[in-house]
């Protein structure tokens, strides 16, 4: 019986007769001889045809690229075939033909299609190597970022995404009608894996968050994929800051590993994570900035984009890092439940994380005793009863505890240096953006 096989497995059967099945990919025909080249899930392999006999299948069925096709014949090594092996003696099949053709074309070496064109016909542009890639990548950071984390001992969560009260102070998000109540999309799973903390001590979760922001940017869109953590019996931020560490070191070995051909397409190499990644304070930050761009330090309570970009191109000059830590955002710029720095309460136990100039990771250590998030609340003007479920988890004793959230899609955007996130995104949506 002939065996079916992978693009990917060709190198292990040379001499042998097996059959492929995947997309009409390319065609092309030289001195008699048409290459056929046939895409699956994992690569790509060259289709040798001698004779027009051989394509009658494809011609009676007028099946044009991308069709869906299966091929068996002989396997041979061919250096100068994509791969390094080529199909010859081949029999063809049509399984589902294409016979009008597609309205993108993707076939060639480098898409060139605008950004609208790739996100409007989506199911079709998400197919190249190059594009697909992406996508693997993403794929194995979530894997990395697993496990990562079980090894640490953490537990993995899933916790609601229709919720009863907003988590962020100062965004925007989602209301909906909850069978007459009101209700919210959830701007993060952070409540919830607060309250896990008190379960389980380390928990993680990977699942998705909406922010009603009207922006546009290249960096932001509406719903995104949310890599979460959060544990108990933690010194302070800086032990936070620890455990990412870990985890971005993990994800990195993990996609060094798995993911070489994914980086080998994309022409990427992976950075390091420095054993200890520079850190400077919010009030530092401040202070360097007006040095490097010679002007007043400003009391602006955040970075901008910009501000960020130059801590980003200093910290790789000074100290060869990809990354480096903010810490100590002022208290007004974070969430109520975000705990203050005991001997400068006007600054915050909080971080950024910044890779390649563009925040990355918002995290820090929590509020832990009741009286403190009664008065937190109060200082807010935020009104207990829609947190009386959150606020029970402290009357019933947690641990002091923290934690921190990277955005899936913005992660591998910084690491493929893609110009604008919804190319890193399987189906973006924005303020303009509902299909497909």
């Amino acid at each position: 019986m002939t065996p079916t096989i992978r693009t990917t497995e060709a190198g292990e059967h040379l001499g042998e007769r097996v059959r492929l099945r995947g997309w009409l990919h390319a065609t092309r025909s030289l001195g008699g001889i048409t290459f056929l080249v046939l895409r699956d899930g994992w690569g790509t392999i060259q289709l040798t045809i001698e004779s027009e006999e051989g394509l009658r299948p494809l011609h009676e069925a007028g099946a044009m690229v991308e069709s869906v096709i299966e091929a068996e014949g002989l396997l041979r090594a061919e250096p100068r075939a994509p791969g390094g092996f080529e199909l010859v003696q081949v029999t063809l099949g049509v399984i589902s033909p294409v016979t009008s053709p597609v309205p993108v074309s993707i076939n060639k070496t480098r898409l060139t299609a605008q950004q609208a064109t790739l996100l409007n016909h989506a199911p079709l542009t998400l197919r190249p190597p190059a594009r697909r890639a992406i996508f693997k990548l993403s794929a194995l950071t979530m894997a990395g970022f697993r496990q990562t984390l079980q090894g640490e001992g953490f537990t993995e969560v899933q916790t609601p995404k229709i919720v009863a009260s907003a988590t962020e102070s100062g965004a925007n998000v989602f209301e909906i009608d909850y069978f007459g109540q009101r209700a919210f999309l959830a701007q993060s799973p952070q409540f919830y894996k607060q309250t896990m903390v008190g379960i389980f001590e380390r928990v993680f979760e990977v699942g998705p968050v909406f922010r009603a922001e009207p922006h546009a940017t290249p960096r932001h869109i509406n719903e995104y994929v949310s890599l979460d953590v959060e544990m108990g019996f933690i010194e302070n931020h800086f032990t936070v800051m620890a455990m990412l560490r870990e985890v971005l070191a993990g994800i990195m070995a993990h996609l060094e590993i798995h993911a070489q051909q994914a980086l080998e397409i994309l022409k990427i190499t992976l950075p390091e994570v420095p054993r200890q990644i520079p850190h400077l304070h919010f009030e530092q930050a401040r202070v360097l900035l007006a040095e490097i761009q010679g002007g007043p330090v400003l009391e602006e309570p955040d970075l901008s984009p910009s501000e960020e970009r130059l801590l980003g191109k200093w910290a790789q000059q000074e100290h060869g890092s990809a990354f480096v830590f903010v810490t100590g955002y002022p208290m007004c710029k974070r969430p109520f439940y975000t705990h203050p720095q005991p001997e400068a309460p006007q600054w915050s136990n909080s971080f950024d994380l910044l890779f390649r100039g563009t925040e990355l990771v918002t995290g820090g250590q929590r509020l832990h005793r009741p009286e403190d998030y009664h008065q937190a609340l109060e200082q807010a003007g935020l009104p207990r009863t829609p947190f009386a479920s959150y606020l029970e988890a402290f009357e019933c004793g947690m641990p002091p505890h923290g934690g921190f959230a990277i955005g899936l899609e913005r992660f591998v955007m910084q690491l493929v240096q893609a110009p604008n996130l919804r190319l890193t995104t399987l189906f973006p949506r924005d303020k303009a953006r509902l299909t497909p």
